[in-house]
């Protein structure tokens, strides 16, 4: 195992070509995606690159919101949770990341579950409360 996860999983541009597959993943996943009908995309893809690079050792810094933070109030379910997992597992094993590395990535992943995850329910498809703010638009 050389490297840095950053390195191992393929720097920068790899990790954009997943968070980008992962993205649309989502977007596509019913259990999901009603939780993000009011999410900026290209913000929290910006986001997701900067957290999963940072994450992995690489030289990106994340400066958005604490998880706690940023999910406060959309009513999170541990099934939403468990199922967007498995919808990046199905990414990484689509672009043939191996089982160290997504054991690596998931590992530093998992303990935001409690800062994420506001109904222990198995329940997916809840739509988002009324009441929750999205983040703003980054301005490019």
């Amino acid at each position: 195992m050389e490297g840095s996860l950053y390195e191992r999983l393929g720097g920068i541009d790899a990790i954009t070509a997943v968070v980008k597959d992962f993205r649309d993943r989502v977007a596509r996943d019913d259990r999901i995606n009603q939780k993000f009908a009011r999410t900026d995309l290209g913000r929290l893809t910006r986001m997701l690159i900067d957290q999963v690079c940072q994450a992995a050792g690489g030289p990106c810094s994340y400066s958005g919101r604490s998880m706690r933070e940023a999910h406060a109030g959309m009513g999170v379910t541990s099934g939403e949770f468990d199922a967007l997992v498995a919808d990046l597992v199905a990414t990484l094993n689509e672009f043939k990341v191996g089982n160290t590395e997504q054991g690596e990535l998931l590992a530093v992943l998992g303990p935001l579950k409690p800062d994420i995850v506001e109904v222990d329910s198995s329940q997916v498809g809840t739509p988002l409360p009324p009441t929750y703010q999205a983040a703003p638009a980054l301005v490019s």
